[in-house]
């Protein structure tokens, strides 16, 4: 699905506030589950999380965190409960980027795995124990802040700074997974990516709780842009994608949204590509809708690789050497 425009509203829609009592039942429930204490893991588990159903920019997040941990001599592996057809319930397996797709491991997995040993499952325990058996030294979970199936020694909460808390409900009349309050509660810091007063306002109550806030930024790294995109993304948030190609000084001719996670089919990608022909435009999306192309229809689309950048990196790695002192 893609977020309705409505969550984002604040003070909330009429729709939001008529939904707003599944909101609440919704998060008391999440507040329950997000209270019960986690499995131990053997090795010092980091957790990278958002507030809201996606787009936060966890996946950055974590391949920064995981890049620090590897300049500091740890090995870590990505734990991720991964997305698609395949039933993730069992055994956790290791991402092999050679042989698996992304209809078998979820986009996400195989963006992680291009940075470090990734495993995919549901168990998040039992997939700490196969990092741990695989010489892993620390673990980077992509999600899990609101399942609490593994303890966090660290629980990083990213924020994007042009959405924050959306309108502040829980879903379905918001986009809230949890009541904002108890979330913060459960991290120990906040990383606001990006401007806005949205994120400025989460941050506002961050330190309210007494929690460190550190800020980056999104940095795109494609060397050559073309000067007239016809622009496609299925993510949760894809206006962030086409405001970052337009910040890029690329004229965008035509843009198409689609659900997160969207598998494209061969018909989608034919009418995309006579469209782009038509508009004199190149096609231009995301790495993680590129993760879930086949190679022939990769290779005819432009992907923009981005990556995150802390502005507070020591702040970041006292963060994380504290995590691994406690295992």
């Amino acid at each position: 699905m893609r977020a309705p425009d409505f969550w984002r509203r604040a003070p909330a829609s009429p729709l939001a506030r008529a939904l707003a009592p599944l909101g609440a039942l919704y998060g008391s429930i999440a507040s329950a589950r997000m209270a019960r204490p986690g499995a131990r893991a053997d090795l010092p588990a980091i957790v990278i999380g958002g507030p809201t159903l996606g787009g936060d920019g966890k996946t950055p997040a974590a391949l920064a965190v995981a890049a620090s941990l590897m300049e500091m001599g740890e090995r870590p592996f990505f734990l991720t409960r991964g997305y698609g057809p395949r039933d993730m319930r069992g055994a956790p397996f290791l991402v092999d980027a050679k042989i698996h797709t992304a209809r078998e491991t979820g986009d996400e997995a195989l963006l992680l795995a291009r940075c470090a040993p990734t495993i995919v499952g549901v168990d998040r325990a039992a997939g700490a124990r196969l990092a741990r058996d695989l010489g892993a030294t620390a673990l980077a979970l992509d999600d899990g802040l609101q399942s609490r199936r593994l303890e966090p020694d660290l629980a990083l909460m990213v924020v994007d700074g042009s959405y924050g808390a959306g309108n502040g409900l829980c879903l379905p009349a918001g986009p809230l997974r949890a009541p904002l309050r108890r979330q913060l509660a459960a991290v120990d810091a906040l990383m606001l990516i990006g401007e806005g007063a949205a994120g400025e306002a989460v941050a506002e109550h961050a330190r309210a709780a007494g929690k460190p806030v550190l800020r980056a930024r999104i940095a795109p790294l494609a060397d050559r842009l073309p000067e007239r995109a016809l622009a496609f993304a299925g993510i949760a948030r894809p206006q962030k994608f086409f405001a970052t190609l337009e910040g890029l000084g690329v004229e965008i001719v035509g843009r198409k949204s689609f659900a997160d996670h969207h598998a494209y089919t061969a018909r989608e990608l034919a009418a995309l590509e006579r469209e782009a022909a038509r508009l004199g435009a190149t096609l231009v999306t995301t790495e993680k809708d590129a993760a879930r192309l086949s190679p022939d229809a990769a290779a005819r689309v432009q992907a923009l690789p981005i990556r995150l950048r802390s502005e507070k990196e020591e702040m970041l790695r006292r963060l994380l050497r504290r995590a691994l002192a406690r295992n």
